[in-house]
């Protein structure tokens, strides 16, 4: 199957501190490439793995759902693990959903977590009707390219599969009860303006956590797909710091 223009995973080798990437529904890493990029050539080890079902056709994302996905990144942190001493997770929308499922279950294998405008939510209505409607429609309009930058889009599916959007629902669902489990440092950084994900995801994530470290950034000049647009060197530049406080700090810890 022929993968869409930047759906490729990427992968890179570098120090003891790893880094995952997780992207959003019916986005492909090509949403997380520069963020991941950026921590590269800064050193450190990445991997953003392609989602079961994304970068093809929206057909293909139809037959899978949350469990697919959640192995996905699952078996990534374990491969990171076998690399690196520690390892940091990154998420953008629904990736950040599985970045804190990730913390919730998998306690001190996630170091600490830095999410873009992660989505824990499901517009009520739709919601409502979602469990009905996907037996009567196959899809419905996409999500992606919600990126206030001029010139710059999104690779991803130009319709939402609703069997797939109904699992997701699901995994929000889950997400949010586990919030109390989450414990690590995290860094939440969410759009002023975000057309597909509201602030009061953000707003949630944070209050819900048990984490004791916790740090909120407010972007002002982007909408969802943040990581493309104004304010992504800000991103990048924020996880790093972020993550070099931590990393830094447990080696004075370690006495290495």
């Amino acid at each position: 199957m022929l993968l869409l223009p930047g759906a490729e995973p990427f992968t890179h080798d570098g120090s003891s501190t790893g880094v995952l990437f997780c992207h959003g529904f019916t986005g492909t890493p090509q949403s997380l490439r520069a963020w991941a990029g950026h921590l590269a050539i800064r050193g450190m080890t990445v991997s953003l793995p392609l989602l079961p079902g994304h970068g093809t056709r929206w057909q293909d994302l139809q037959r899978t759902g949350w469990q697919d996905w959640y192995a996905t990144v699952d078996r990534e942190l374990n491969e990171l693990h076998r690399r690196c001493e520690q390892v940091f997770v990154c998420g953008l929308s629904m990736g950040g959903a599985l970045a804190l499922r990730l913390a919730a279950r998998r306690g001190q294998a996630v170091s600490g977590l830095a999410l873009v405008n992660p989505a824990i939510t499901f517009p009520r209505i739709q919601g409502y009707a979602l469990p009905v409607l996907r037996h009567l429609l196959p899809t419905a309009r996409g999500l992606i390219s919600d990126i206030a930058k001029d010139g710059v889009r999104e690779t991803g599916y130009e319709r939402v599969p609703l069997h797939a959007a109904h699992s997701m629902r699901a995994l929000f669902a889950l997400v949010r009860a586990e919030l109390p489990q989450v414990t690590q440092p995290l860094l939440v950084m969410h759009s002023r303006v975000d057309h597909v994900v509201p602030p009061s995801d953000s707003a949630a994530v944070l209050a819900g956590v048990s984490s004791v470290d916790t740090t909120e950034r407010v972007l002002e000049s982007s909408f969802h797909v943040a990581t493309l647009d104004h304010d992504a060197e800000r991103i990048f530049q924020e996880t790093d710091a972020f993550i070099t406080r931590l990393a830094t700090r447990k080696t004075a810890r370690d006495g290495t």
